[in-house]
C-alpha cells in the first residue's frame, strides 16, 4: 500500500509542477507549486524521514512561497488586475488545486491512521539538522537569506518602474 501512496504523491506532484510551468498568471502557477510541495512532503515522509516533510512544508510551502506571494502582490497591475481578481475567485479557479490537496490530505491521514512504523522512523534527528545548518554551514544559511532578501527588493523594484513606464505611455 505503501508503494501505492508514493505513486499518487507522485502523480499529484508530477500534475501540479506541469500546472506551475504553463500557467500564464503567477497567482494560478504560485498555488499549484504549494500544491506539488506539499506532495514532495508527502513523499519525504513516506519514504521514512519526517522531519525533511516538515521542513519542505515550513521552508519551502510556508516561507519562501509568501515571499513569493508578497513579489506578486508589489507587482500588482492596476485597474486590470481587479477584473481578474474576481475571476480569481470563482469555484472553477480552485476546483483543481482544491482536488489534489484533497487527495494528499485523504492520504496523509492514511499513512498517520494506519502505518505507525513509517511515522516512527526519523532518518535525521532535529538536532543534527541544527547543528549543521548553524554551525559549519551557517555563512551559508546567511548568505542564502540575504541573498532572498536582495531578490525580493529587486524585484520590488523593477516592478515600480514597469508601472510607472506603463502609466507615461497610457497618459
Amino acid at each position: 500500500m505503501e508503494l501505492v501512496l508514493f505513486y499518487i504523491a507522485a502523480t499529484v506532484s508530477v500534475i501540479t509542477t506541469t500546472l506551475v510551468i504553463s500557467r500564464t498568471n503567477a497567482t494560478h502557477a504560485l498555488i499549484y507549486l504549494i500544491v506539488s510541495l506539499l506532495s514532495i512532503a508527502v513523499i519525504f515522509f513516506l519514504l521514512g524521514a519526517p522531519f525533511a516533510a516538515a521542513l519542505e512544508i515550513l521552508i519551502y510551502a510556508g516561507a519562501i512561497m509568501v515571499l513569493f506571494l508578497f513579489v506578486v502582490m508589489m507587482l500588482n497591475l492596476g485597474p486590470a488586475a481587479a477584473g481578474q481578481e474576481a475571476r480569481w475567485l470563482s469555484p472553477g479557479t480552485w476546483i483543481g488545486p482544491t482536488i489534489l490537496t484533497f487527495i494528499l490530505f485523504l492520504e496523509m491521514l492514511y499513512v498517520l491512521t494506519g502505518m505507525p512504523e513509517v511515522t516512527s522512523a526519523i532518518a535525521v534527528p532535529p538536532k543534527a539538522v541544527g547543528e549543521k545548518l548553524f554551525g559549519p554551514y551557517l555563512l551559508a544559511v546567511e548568505l542564502s537569506s540575504i541573498l532572498l532578501l536582495a531578490a525580493l527588493v529587486g524585484a520590488y523594484h523593477f516592478g515600480r518602474r514597469y508601472m510607472r513606464a506603463r502609466r507615461e505611455d497610457s497618459s
